[in-house]
């Protein structure tokens, strides 16, 4: 067994691609926006995270066609400077969108979920109340805002497989 390495500072160079971040079209009927932010155990930005969205479903155009009318079920995008990422997706057919982050520092990339709506669900009914909103995006004026934090105070919580 090959023991697991941290990821270095250029792991992101080659990983965007056009598009990655709009799993569905501008005007798509029933389209989200997700914004957030990659902070560390202190609340600083994380430039060069990478996230990955998955519904659940390879969506209506494939999960990697960024072209046509339909949703894609995959996403990915680099964070900014400031720790910033933006998605554009259809709702996920489940309660949740499933997130797997990539950051420097990290041994294996983390994964965790996002809410759009807290709702009855296995894994959430298990988290106090703290620990839960760090799972539900909280409502924006132009979609919803989920930040995760990857250590620390308000840590996001993250599954483990």
């Amino acid at each position: 067994m090959t023991p697991s390495q941290t990821v270095g500072p250029f792991f992101s160079h080659a990983l965007p691609y056009a598009k990655d971040w709009e799993m569905a079209p501008e005007g798509h009927p029933g389209a989200v926006t997700v914004t957030g932010r990659v902070l560390d155990g202190v609340g600083e930005p994380v430039p060069d995270a990478v996230l990955e969205l998955w519904l659940g479903e390879s969506g209506s155009r494939g999960a990697f066609d960024r072209r046509g009318p339909g949703a894609s079920g995959f996403g990915r995008c680099a964070t900014a400077p400031d720790g910033s990422f933006l998605f554009r997706t259809a709702r996920p057919a489940g309660p949740y969108i499933a997130v797997q982050v990539f950051a420097r520092g990290l041994l294996r990339s983390v994964a965790t979920r996002i809410y759009l709506e807290d709702v009855p669900d296995p894994l959430l009914d298990s988290l106090e109340p703290a620990r839960r909103a760090t799972l539900v995006a909280r409502r924006g004026e132009d979609g919803y805002l989920f930040d995760v934090r990857l250590q620390g105070e308000g840590e996001t919580v993250f599954l483990e497989f």
